[in-house]
């Protein structure tokens, strides 16, 4: 194949398209998160360039590309350089991100560990700054039949009703379900709301049948089970 050549050469661009030719050359896993973003953001400022803005944005959210995407247009927009319109593109670059690693994970897949159910739930609940409420419907051989978020709430808690959990479980003849919530805090341990919310749901579950083999408190670092530590 013959070699792909960009006249002049990186020295030769303007300092904000740099990114965009090492991509060019060496391929996209070759840059780094400010690098990607630099080319997302397409300018810098007067006295910065797209790397440098980059660089800032990436602390604002702590480093880290969960954490970033966490953040609002507000939140973008007060880093030099920023205006509305780019902090939109980067939000929609995030989001598109997480919906790509949605996309990705097997719907059917099989349940055999709570790690299972972390990664299964991760892509819908990664980057959540407010509490969300999901089960997960499972057939008899412990295969996803659904991913249901059943309540929506505030950044420190969801209001739960049970008759809401337990109605599409029936309607979809599950075998048995899984509780997850996240914690937008990043706390792993449960409440003693949480703790209550589990007994009434698994002793709900087993006069109906439908046993509740989980309960996963999900934070963007890791999780905790009730199975795990015997709560269940």
């Amino acid at each position: 194949m013959k070699e792909l050549k960009v006249p002049g050469g990186i020295k030769t661009w303007a300092e904000d398209d740099r990114p965009r030719e090492k991509l060019l050359l060496k391929g996209k896993q070759a840059l780094s998160d400010a690098e990607l973003l630099a080319i997302l953001i397409g300018s810098g400022t007067k006295d910065q360039s797209a790397v440098d803005v980059s660089k800032i944005l990436l602390q604002l959210g702590k480093n880290n590309l969960n954490q970033l995407g966490k953040l609002d247009i507000a939140d973008l927009t007060q880093v030099q350089g920023i205006g509305p319109a780019k902090a939109i593109t980067i939000i929609a670059a995030l989001e598109l991100g997480r919906r790509r690693a949605g996309a990705m994970s097997d719907p059917k897949m099989q349940i055999t560990s709570s790690r299972d159910v972390y990664q299964a739930i991760k892509p819908h609940l990664a980057d959540k700054n407010h509490e969300e409420f999901w089960i997960l419907l499972l057939s008899r051989s412990n295969k996803i039949k659904e991913k249901k978020c059943i309540s929506s709430g505030g950044i420190s808690g969801t209001v739960v009703d049970q008759r809401l959990i337990f109605k599409p479980a029936m309607q979809s003849l599950a075998s048995a379900i899984i509780l997850v919530h996240n914690h937008p805090s990043g706390t792993l341990r449960p409440s003693e709301q949480d703790k209550t919310l589990t007994r009434k749901l698994v002793a709900s579950g087993k006069i109906l049948d439908i046993p509740v083999l989980d309960h996963l408190i999900f934070t963007d670092e890791g999780y905790y089970s009730f199975a795990d530590e015997g709560m269940i």
